[in-house]
């Protein structure tokens, strides 16, 4: 009876090691170093606990006060774990309704400017998107250096807009200063991605000297080409860099109002990866 206990005792121990060796393996061990033609070149997995990577990112709270030139409603906040928070593998940008810096939200806007900046490149983000009417989750990119002036004349890049009137919606789209929404002529696709709020989805963007192409889990549905007639239709010969948040209200996103039921609604990131072709 001894020797049976023993062996069953080890057995035990053995599967009990095998399982906190599964759960201490990371996603750091299985990323695609490549992509095609494609060198990963930077990336955050998330497998840490507190706020986001302050070597990776930084929090912008300069429009604030502006709403961001949109007319947004929720107040940015700064390194505050309530609206942007790292835990178990994923990044959780929150918006809460609150009152908060004279608004009535808050929420998390986070960039990699002068720590992830990229001339070029495939850049993918695997997310989950809030849902609610009011909502306007993000993944995007600006211009570094505003080489050609403010926006549009240094280009905008969307890689993934959803508002939350139109739930089953991602659009992506680009603004420079012949084609951008101020004057109705911006260039932009959608595609339909019903789950995108109950699923991961992976959305990225492909970008070269000529074109850019933006897919939803490698389903290329929007490409934007080079005409070569300078920076007021292609800026993008300078480096970007990305930016995640959760905007409330604002002139697309509030366009039928704000649903204050539905708050708490979180993004949750699951990684971020950049790569690029080498030289």
């Amino acid at each position: 009876m001894k020797r049976i206990f023993s062996g069953i005792l080890l057995l035990l121990v053995v599967v009990a090691c095998q399982t906190t060796t599964k759960k201490a393996e990371t996603k750091a061990d299985v990323i695609p170093q490549k992509k095609g033609d494609w060198n990963l070149v930077w990336d955050d997995e998330f497998n840490y606990d507190g706020l986001p990577d302050s070597t990776k990112w930084s929090f912008d709270t300069q429009g604030n006060e502006s709403g961001w030139g949109n007319h947004e409603a929720e107040f940015y906040t700064d390194k505050r774990l309530a609206n942007a928070q790292v835990a178990n593998g994923m990044l959780t940008i929150t918006a809460r309704k609150e009152d908060f810096g004279g608004k009535k939200y808050t929420s998390a806007r986070i960039r990699t400017i002068h720590k992830g900046d990229w001339l070029g490149g495939r850049i993918e983000v695997k997310a989950r998107l809030p849902k609610g009417k009011g909502l306007w989750p993000a993944i995007w990119m600006l211009s570094t250096d505003w080489k050609y002036g403010g926006w549009p004349e240094s280009g905008e890049i969307d890689i993934m807009e959803n508002v939350g009137y139109d739930p089953d919606s991602i659009h992506g789209t680009v603004h420079t200063k012949a084609y951008n929404h101020v004057i109705g002529t911006q260039v932009g696709k959608t595609i339909s991605v019903p789950d995108c709020h109950e699923k991961f989805h992976v959305y990225a963007l492909e970008w070269d000297n000529e074109k850019m192409s933006m897919f939803v889990d490698d389903q290329k549905y929007f490409t934007f080409n080079n005409e070569h007639t300078g920076f007021e239709a292609w800026p993008f010969d300078q480096p970007f860099h990305l930016i995640l948040n959760v905007a409330v209200g604002g002139d697309w996103g509030g366009k039928y109002g704000i649903d204050d039921s539905v708050f708490p609604q979180s993004m949750d990131v699951d990684y971020v990866r950049v790569y690029q072709k080498s030289k």
